[in-house]
């Protein structure tokens, strides 16, 4: 069955309606009063459950008593544009996780992945044969659908505007043999490829760097630009993920990625690690 995915700022506008609507004062009956809707709506609408419209976000606004108007415009165009389909509308019946209608608006990824190459950077025959490790339940024609949609999402490395994407990968990620040699060896050359774009910096955090502050913590910085930029640190365990957006989380984690960078080679010496690894296979 296919799953709803929120857009981020669908949860952005829908988040900052629920704080404007507490800072007046009013709980979810007594705007639905004002408004002449149902509590239920106002629920549908906080909780993401089903997207605003414009026009509703602008009666919203008044009523709460939203006098800045810079900020009600950027409200109202986060309503308009969360309402856009994305690439992964297409694929929601593979795609549960939030994370990529997240990244998908983001203009700037910063990660570090100790156990696994990026999902943008990985090639059809390294995602088909996590896939069959991660689930080896999976029937062969869900694992080819889910493989397509991770290299669609690929697509936002190119383009007009394309994402700006910073990745430290343990040097750990490029020992595990995942598919074989002949799986690795393309997989390797996929991330020379990639670390020529200029919207693309790469690193490999070597074994001889010891200890640091991501130990065994593999996380993603997501930025996003528009009309309220906001950034926001995205965690993925075994049951499930977790969303990170108060500021003093994001400074921590923007600390700990910039000490890996710091602690990785320049990203001018990764061709050449990526060449003394493959030579190792």
């Amino acid at each position: 069955m296919a799953t709803r995915i929120e857009t981020f700022r669908g949860r952005q506008l829908r988040r900052e309606l629920l704080r404007l609507r507490e800072q007046a004062g009013l709980s979810m009956e007594d705007a639905a009063a004002r408004l002449d809707w149902s509590k239920a709506k106002i629920s549908r609408i906080e909780t993401g459950r089903t997207r605003v419209t414009p026009g509703d976000v602008r009666l919203m606004l008044e009523e709460y008593g939203l006098a800045d108007d810079q900020k009600r415009q950027a409200l109202i165009t986060l309503a308009r544009e969360a309402r856009k389909p994305a690439w992964w509308h297409k694929y929601s019946d593979v795609i549960a996780s939030p994370y990529v209608g997240f990244e998908a608006e983001a203009s700037a990824v910063r990660t570090y992945q100790a156990q696994v190459v990026p999902g943008l950077l990985q090639t059809r025959g390294y995602i088909k044969a996590l896939l069959r490790s991660v689930r080896p339940a999976l029937p062969d024609s869900v694992i080819d659908r889910r493989m397509e949609a991770r290299i669609a999402r690929q697509a936002r490395l190119a383009g007009d505007n394309p994402l700006h994407l910073w990745a430290v990968i343990d040097e750990t990620v490029l020992h595990r043999m995942v598919g074989g040699r002949e799986v690795m060896n393309e997989q390797l050359d996929r991330l020379r490829e990639v670390a020529s774009l200029p919207n693309v910096t790469l690193q490999v955090l070597p074994f001889e760097a010891g200890l640091h502050s991501a130990m065994g913590v593999p996380f993603a910085i997501l930025d996003f630009a528009g009309p309220m930029p906001v950034s926001g640190v995205y965690l993925e365990h075994l049951t499930g993920e977790l969303y990170l957006e108060d500021e003093s989380d994001v400074y921590r984690y923007n600390q700990v990625f910039d000490h890996l960078r710091a602690k990785a080679p320049d990203p001018e010496r990764f061709i050449a690690l990526i060449d003394k690894i493959a030579a190792r296979l």
